[in-house]
């Protein structure tokens, strides 16, 4: 399915997906301010981490009302559904599943009942312990009725953790909530709330970002320092590995609930995150433009022009024609009104080369030789799609260069890559690749150069994509995967008592297939 945010060139061949954004998360407690509103400009700034669904709930300090559906968050909101929204805290969420469907029932945020309120929580990364948070759920609600998604059809880890923060009659949320955290594992930012306050935790890894921030009359998080700053927020800091924040009337208070071990993602430097947001001191687009001038050094070309794939190549593009002195110039014209369309075009039309996504600046490179600058290949699709249209549109030599190196592991912390027998640097070496595509040159930039021009130490990234080294364990069954509640039985009770089964039998995908842990992430937990 194309992406809406056109950042991306990876669906240029509609069957060809490219790394798929990790969510966005977005929380603000702001008494006399629009929160909803805020929370919905928040979410806009986040669009591009997740834009299969959407959704804000709001408290007014006595109930929580949540509005949520599928779509982009332009689409799930219009002014009545956001003025509907009242209180003066607010969460916020936008998805792409990493586990668990692409359904209505999973869109956040997820809602969760207790004696001590209601919880309404945001999630941003991937569990990797969900069978055992799933054994805990159970355990739990031993001969009790679940108040919470999960009877309602939710296969997200998130209503798992929702409900096992809701569902504690002995502690309050907070309490239940350093209970619960040093229990999960995985990559994990939660943004959460009951009726009169809000909270934000991360992992003790801090695989993914959250951001803290400060309004005139309140506090916001949010996934992304961009996402403070659209709404005129200050930013303050980053919420800290193992970290829980909690903001109420009394103020803004913080507990350790584990011991950080920093991991950061790599891949947010390179692709995932906005080129204008910071973390951990250092600007994205810096970070970008520095890998396109390692990328020259490293792989030096004799060519005409450097051009980037919009958007995502285009900062290491600029890097590149800085570092190597060859004329920076736009080879492709991008087109900027294609969102997110349910209208695949069919084998025959996409022979005839429909090009929903860039058309080549014929008159610039015609004749020329071309550096080619994109952030990262998953199975090569694209790539092949690239240079056949360049090809066609006369260039002498296309030179393929990309600011990260071979990914060859699936990620199990939030980014929902390819499987591992579909990564086509798992199974071809770096001239193999270059053929496929058909660029007359190809180079990758170095790990070590990579990480260098984030500027963070080597050892507190996550490089786990790149080497098969994943800094937190997966369990060792290989039970772990997009849909691994889909495919095992889990029991709830309902509101009406009567206990729900599901399995892989009448769990079916959006084509009707039964879905399941593809083999490239089996392979990937067998043979690390």
């Amino acid at each position: 399915m194309a992406r809406g945010d056109g950042r991306l060139s990876h669906d240029l061949d509609p069957n060809d997906k490219g790394p798929q954004d990790a969510c966005g998360v977005f929380g603000v407690w702001a008494p006399g301010e629009d929160v909803a509103k805020l929370t919905y400009f928040g979410l806009y700034a986040l669009q591009h981490r997740g834009q299969e669904s959407a959704g804000i709930a709001t408290s007014d300090g006595h109930s929580i009302l949540v509005y949520k559906d599928m779509g982009l968050v332009s689409q799930v909101f219009d002014e009545g559904a956001l003025n509907s929204l009242r209180g003066h805290i607010a969460v916020g969420h936008t998805r792409y599943s990493t586990t668990g469907g692409s359904t209505w029932e999973n869109a956040q945020p997820t809602l969760g009942g207790s004696d001590h309120g209601t919880v309404a929580l945001a999630h941003n990364g991937n569990l990797i312990n969900t069978l055992a948070l799933r054994e805990m759920v159970q355990d739990r609600l031993r001969g009790r009725t679940s108040r919470g998604e999960l009877a309602r059809g939710n296969t997200s880890d998130t209503a798992l953790v929702t409900t096992l923060l809701a569902e504690d009659p002995d502690r309050s949320i907070e309490d239940a909530a350093m209970k619960v955290l040093p229990l999960i594992e995985g990559a994990f930012c939660f943004v959460f709330m009951n009726e009169g306050t809000l909270y934000a935790a991360r992992d003790a890894y801090g695989v993914r970002p959250l951001a803290l921030g400060r309004l005139e009359r309140g506090w916001v998080v949010a996934s992304e320092t961009a996402a403070l700053q659209t709404i005129g927020a200050s930013v303050i800091r980053e919420v800290e590995p193992g970290e829980l924040i909690a903001i109420d009337e009394d103020g803004l208070r913080s507990r350790k609930f584990a011991e950080p071990k920093p991991k950061g993602c790599v891949f947010e430097f390179v692709y995932l995150a906005r080129p204008d947001a910071v973390i951990r001191d250092r600007v994205v687009h810096e970070a970008r433009v520095e890998m396109g001038r390692i990328l020259a050094r490293e792989h030096p070309v004799d060519a005409d022009m450097v051009i980037g794939v919009p958007e995502s190549g285009v900062p290491a593009a600029t890097g590149y024609a800085q570092e190597s002195g060859i004329p920076y110039a736009q080879g492709f014209v991008k087109n900027a009104y294609v969102g997110r369309t349910f209208i695949q075009p069919s084998q025959t039309l996409r022979q005839l080369g429909i090009r929903l996504k860039l058309n080549p600046l014929e008159h610039a490179i015609r004749g020329k030789r071309i550096v080619v600058i994109d952030d990262s290949i998953v199975r090569g699709n694209t790539q092949r799609a690239q240079v056949r249209m360049l090809r066609e549109a006369g260039a002498a030599e296309i030179h393929v260069r990309i600011s990260s190196p071979p990914i060859q592991w699936p990620c199990f912390y939030g980014i929902d890559f390819a499987s591992r027998a579909e990564l086509v640097a798992a199974g071809l070496e770096v001239e193999e690749i270059r053929a496929s595509i058909g660029a007359d040159s190809l180079g990758y930039i170095s790990k070590d150069g990579m990480v260098a021009a984030t500027r963070q130490p080597p050892t507190e990234l996550c490089t786990a994509c790149f080497t098969g080294s994943y800094p937190i364990a997966l369990p060792e069954d290989g039970k772990v995967g997009k849909h691994v509640l889909e495919t095992l039985p889990i029991e709830v009770r309902t509101g009406h008592d009567s206990s729900i089964e599901h399995t892989a039998e009448d769990r079916k995908d959006a084509e009707g297939v039964s879905v399941g842990l593809s083999g490239g992430a089996q392979n990937a937990l067998l043979h690390p």
